[in-house]
């Protein structure tokens, strides 16, 4: 009885360890994406890795048929979610209210540092990942619609960004 458990434990490890071995990359580069952070310093990124690979696990022998990928995404995205409520939800309101500007440290880079964390989020899913808008609006509990809307918004954000003020031209003195 034991050395079957300690063959199916060994089996399920193997599996899991080589599922990890295909999947972490990318998962990982969605996560540094989500979380804004440079490649290189992604701290924040690895543990929600680190955190959705570990239910992923979890629930290993449950998955019956489910891909694990897929699973492992909607931790990620759900990890992510509510990580990003916390940090832009009531703790960063008052943090701006008594100081003024981010907390030192959470200032995010790249090019999505200027996307909500929602639209970072949907534009991940939809764009990165390729899930369907059906798919994402489910798993965050939107509607289509919402969806549709937060995907378009970070486009034109992405594509269009703001204009810096305009340069100032010195009058040249009439000669």
């Amino acid at each position: 009885m034991r050395q079957r458990h300690a063959s199916q434990d060994a089996r399920r490890a193997r599996e899991f360890q080589a599922f990890v071995a295909g999947a972490a990359g990318r998962l990982l580069h969605a996560a540094t994406l989500l979380t804004a952070e440079p490649p290189d310093a992604n701290p924040r990124a690895r543990r929600l890795l680190t955190h959705a690979l570990a239910h992923t696990y979890a629930c290993w022998d449950r998955l019956r048929g489910e891909d694990p990928y897929d699973r492992a995404r909607q931790q990620l995205a759900v990890r992510f979610a509510r990580g990003a409520w916390h940090e832009h939800g009531l703790a960063r309101v008052a943090w701006i209210s008594r100081y003024g500007g981010r907390p030192a440290g959470t200032e995010p880079g790249g090019v999505l540092a200027r996307l909500t964390p929602q639209e970072r989020l949907v534009l991940v899913l939809r764009l990165y990942e390729g899930v369907a808008e059906e798919q994402t609006a489910a798993l965050l509990a939107l509607p289509v619609e919402r969806v549709r809307a937060i995907c378009t918004r970070a486009m034109t954000t992405l594509l269009h960004p703001p204009r810096g003020a305009a340069a100032v031209v010195p009058k040249v003195a009439p000669s």
